[in-house]
C-alpha cells in the first residue's frame, strides 16, 4: 500500500501552480509523508533511550552481537553478521571492539582456517545476564506510546518489510 502524496500541483484558488526546478516528481515528494523519515526518527529515539538505561556503555548493535552470540555459540562472525543483520564489514567492525573489551574470544575454526569461531568470554556472559532486563525496559519504553495492539501491529509491519 503506498502512502498517499498529497497533490501539491495546483494552488489554494484550484489553478495550476508553477514548480521552479523540481517538476511534479520534487512537488510530490514531501520528507515528512517518506517512511525513511519516520524510521530514522524511531530509530534515534531506540537509540537514545537505549544509551540513556544499558550499563554497559554498549552499542545497539554491540548489544545485538552479544545476545545473539549468547544463543548461538560457538559460531562464526559470518553466521552472526547474517543472524544480526550485519554486513561483513559492519559486524567485523563490532567483534574487534567486543574482543578489545574482553567480552568476546575469538579462535580459528579448526575446519577452515579462514573462519573466526566466537564465543562469549565470562565477562561478556555476565554483561549479557545483568543487562537483559534492561534490555526489555529499553524496548518497552521504545514503544511506550503504543497499545499492545498497536505494538504487535507495528512489529508484523517491520518483519513484512524487513
Amino acid at each position: 500500500m503506498d502512502v498517499p502524496a498529497k497533490d501539491n500541483t495546483s494552488s489554494d484558488d484550484g489553478s495550476p501552480s508553477s514548480t521552479s526546478g523540481g517538476g511534479d516528481q520534487h512537488a510530490q515528494y514531501m520528507l515528512g509523508e517518506q517512511i525513511g523519515f519516520y524510521l530514522r526518527q524511531a530509530n534515534q529515539r531506540h537509540v537514545a533511550i537505549f544509551a540513556s538505561l544499558i550499563s554497559e556503555k554498549l552499542t545497539t548493535t554491540q548489544w545485538a552481537a552479544l545476545v545473539k552470540l549468547k544463543d548461538l555459540q560457538p559460531c562464526s562472525q559470518g553466521n552472526l553478521g547474517r543472524e544480526t543483520a550485519m554486513d561483513m564489514a559492519t559486524i567485523k567492525g563490532v567483534v574487534d571492539r567486543l574482543v578489545k573489551r574482553g567480552l568476546v574470544h575469538t579462535a580459528p575454526d579448526p575446519t577452515d582456517a579462514r573462519r573466526l569461531v566466537l564465543t562469549l568470554t565470562a565477562e561478556g556472559d555476565a554483561t549479557v545476564s545483568r543487562n537483559l532486563s534492561i534490555a526489555l525496559q529499553i524496548s518497552q519504553e521504545t514503544l511506550g506510546t503504543l497499545s499492545p495492539a498497536e505494538r504487535m501491529m507495528l512489529m508484523e509491519l517491520l518483519r513484512k518489510i524487513c
